[in-house]
């Protein structure tokens, strides 16, 4: 509300207009409108805000009850109070305008020491209710942008479970493609380039592979420097999740090329058991343990620049559908000799 509030007087008649309004004035009240009808008094309403509305009853084409009734009925308006003015003293005029939603009512001719007390108490409560939800606006502004830090941090499904029961239960997920992605030649590149244009392409590059990972119904877990870790079946169900995650890393290898500075990106994928959870209490983060995390990682170190590099395991649940070349046994760092196979396309 105004450091001068908004007071509107409507009254068919000019002379009373004229007197209410001279009161009002030297009250201290200098930010007054005034209407001639009703209809004028809405369209007044509909225009501008207004603190408090001083309302005639009898008046011609639409009444005071009528006013009332409209104001009261408009989720915009409800909240303006009402005090009717009128020469009608009866305690059924009363009771119908209470009922109605009219803050007080007040006979003519007017107590100018009573006027000024209702008029001071209806607006004292108006500018309580105005801070009311001047304070709900923020918490509901503060608590949306807690949502929105949340969905930065954690994947969907953990949001969802955190704010049903306060926590995201850890436990073990059977059945989980893991993939990972990382960018060829990264570190020389940010040796080449200033701080603010790495940031600013990465940045390009990861929200890409974010729209990505949502459109093929995978997780986005985190991502570690230059590397981007999803997966498919975690906390959210996929019937054919290594399938998923092959479409995905794909897109991913074109994306890559597609946004400056035009990378080349290497994906490993594979499949099988891990253990999810929130680890830490400051800056928690939601992450992924197990072997199958480890072995998609070394099955992306050994990918080809632009390439789609699968174990055996989780080849085996897409042979057929894909056309692959069989890398043999590779020796990967940790894990031995481990059988491959690369996917170059549809």
């Amino acid at each position: 509300m105004s450091e001068s509030p908004v007071i509107l007087v409507v009254d068919d008649i000019e002379d009373n207009r004229y007197t209410l309004i001279r009161r009002l004035r030297r009250q201290g009240h200098d930010n007054v409108l005034e209407a001639e009808n009703g209809r004028q008094a809405l369209d007044i309403l509909a225009g501008q805000p207004v603190d408090l509305l001083l309302l005639d009853i009898m008046m011609p084409e639409m009444n005071g009850y009528e006013v009332l009734e409209h104001v009261k009925a408009d989720e915009a308006l409800r909240h303006v109070p009402v005090i009717m003015i009128s020469a009608l003293d009866e305690m059924e005029s009363v009771v119908r305008c209470i009922k109605l939603g009219a803050e007080d009512y007040l006979p003519k001719p007017f107590n100018a020491t009573l006027l000024k007390a209702r008029i001071e108490a209806s607006l004292d409560r108006k500018k309580l209710r105005d801070r009311e939800v001047a304070h709900l606006a923020a918490i509901e502004a503060a608590r949306a942008r807690s949502d929105e830090l949340l969905h930065a941090i954690l994947p969907a499904g953990a949001v969802a479970e955190l704010k049903e029961t306060d926590r995201v239960e850890p436990r073990r997920h059977d059945d989980v493609a893991v993939l990972f992605c990382d960018i060829v030649g990264f570190t020389s590149y940010c040796d080449r380039n200033t701080p603010e244009r790495v940031v600013d392409e990465l940045q390009n590059l990861v929200a890409r592979f974010e729209s990505l990972v949502e459109a093929h119904d995978m997780e986005k877990i985190k991502t570690v420097g230059d590397a981007f870790l999803a997966t498919a079946g975690l906390l959210r169900a996929n019937a054919a999740p290594v399938d998923a995650a092959v479409r995905c890393g794909l897109a991913m290898t074109q994306a890559a090329r597609e946004v400056e500075p035009h990378w080349d990106v290497r994906v490993g994928l594979h499949v099988g058991p891990v253990v999810a959870g929130i680890v830490g209490s400051r800056q928690f983060l939601f992450d992924l343990w197990g072997d199958t995390v480890n072995l998609a990682a070394r099955v992306t170190d050994a990918a080809t620049a632009g390439g789609l590099c699968l174990s055996e395991d989780a080849w085996r649940r897409v042979e057929g559908c894909w056309p692959a070349e069989a890398r043999g046994l590779v020796d990967l760092k940790g894990k031995g000799e481990v059988a491959l196979f690369e996917i170059s396309g549809e």
